[in-house]
């Protein structure tokens, strides 16, 4: 069972520094600067004059500013930190806080690989802090309704998501090899897995760039994932689409053996159990923050009470794995397994592993489903 430290005062604000200064991290900060829950102490940032300049603009030019956290940490008193540099970050500055004993909430990916996720998993378990995926497309009331609506429509066997926006990012996204199913799928992903309460078992991925897209890598995707019980899901995407855009959060359709459900992403869901279609009543969970106020709600309740959170590191491993797959799929022309692809990238991390302590919790594992404690997921034949 997943374990980790709490504050010693669960009443008094969280004392939190945040790294990374970026587009996305002026977004981070105004929420930061807004919550009565928190007080924002520090930044960190390798561009220190930049980080000045953002606070200033923010009004809060008395908050601590630095480019390590280590220093920045115990200079402010901090409690915990808020990860909000760019991906490729995400590891390094993830390690550096929890073995400073700050527990950790960071943006997604949690890591650009399963491999160096498995090695954060371990780093948790290592220095006994949370580490938490902000997964802030969980955190919507009418996404609860959805899912409760699910449970109307007997046996569920089919699931899909439409995603289409145009979205001109400007920044390392226009670059990417991937940027649809790197950047952005894992937020329909974790969401599948939890609309579903399954575990994915395989996928199938084609990806390609539309000959008008503005993006250098893949911007379209069609994925056919297997679920555990012989559940299908599809995403098919594209971030390069003007003109009847869906939301953020996709379309979604549901199909069980007595109905269907359907969600635009945004309003209530809609269901049809083959005689009048009807919509489900909200529920009270519609006055709990949403998005990125929803993760930070839940990291505090959880670094205050011990509760585990939903985007906890180990459990968010996953949602990554199939992400990889479907990237590795889209390369190979072929079916991707997630338990091969979760063996063998549990192995990569023993190997590439270089701090000792988190290396015998890595080996303590045995293998990736161990570490996970997974106990239901479909082997390949």
């Amino acid at each position: 069972m997943t374990t980790f430290k709490t504050l010693t005062d669960p009443t008094a604000p969280v004392r939190i520094i945040q790294v990374g200064a970026g587009g996305m991290g002026r977004v981070w900060l105004q929420l930061l600067l807004e919550s009565p829950d928190v007080d924002l102490v520090g930044l960190v940032d390798l561009d220190t004059e930049a980080a000045r300049r953002v606070l200033t603009e923010l009004g809060r030019s008395d908050v601590l500013v630095g480019s390590s956290i280590s220093e920045v940490a115990e200079a402010a008193s901090a409690h915990a930190v808020v990860n909000v540099t760019v991906p490729v970050a995400h590891h390094p500055v993830n390690i550096e806080a929890m073995f400073a004993g700050l527990p950790v909430l960071c943006e997604k990916p949690i890591a650009p690989t399963v491999s160096q996720a498995f090695s954060l998993a371990a780093a948790s378990e290592a220095t006994g802090q949370l580490l938490m995926t902000s997964q802030s497309r969980r955190y919507y009331p009418v996404l609860t309704d959805f899912k409760t609506s699910l449970q109307s429509l007997g046996e569920v066997g089919i699931a899909t998501t439409e995603f289409f926006m145009a979205p001109h990012f400007g920044g390392f996204r226009d670059s990417m090899d991937q940027p649809l199913l790197i950047d952005m799928s894992i937020h329909a992903f974790d969401v599948a897995r939890y609309l579903l309460d399954a575990d994915p078992v395989s996928v199938y991925c084609d990806s390609y760039n539309p000959s008008w897209s503005w993006y250098a890598g893949d911007a379209a995707t069609t994925a056919l994932f297997e679920f555990d019980g012989g559940i299908r899901y599809t995403f098919v995407g594209s971030w390069c689409s003007p003109g009847l855009e869906t939301s953020w959060n996709g379309s979604w359709r549901v199909s069980g053996s007595a109905g269907s459900a359907s969600w635009d992403g945004e309003t209530k869901p809609s269901v049809d159990i083959g005689a009048a279609p009807s919509h489900p009543t909200a529920t009270a969970v519609n006055s709990t923050p949403e998005t990125i106020a929803g993760s930070l709600a839940e990291f505090i309740d959880s670094i205050r009470t011990g509760r585990v959170p939903s985007g906890e590191v180990h459990s968010n491993v996953l949602s990554l794995a199939m992400v990889e797959a479907a990237v590795e799929s889209s390369s190979s022309g072929q079916r991707v397994f997630i338990e091969s692809l979760l063996e063998t990238s549990y192995h990569h991390a023993v190997a590439a592993e270089q701090r000792p302590e988190v290396l015998t919790s890595l080996l303590g594992w045995g293998s990736a489903r161990a570490g996970l404690q997974i106990s239901n997921i479909d082997t390949a034949p």
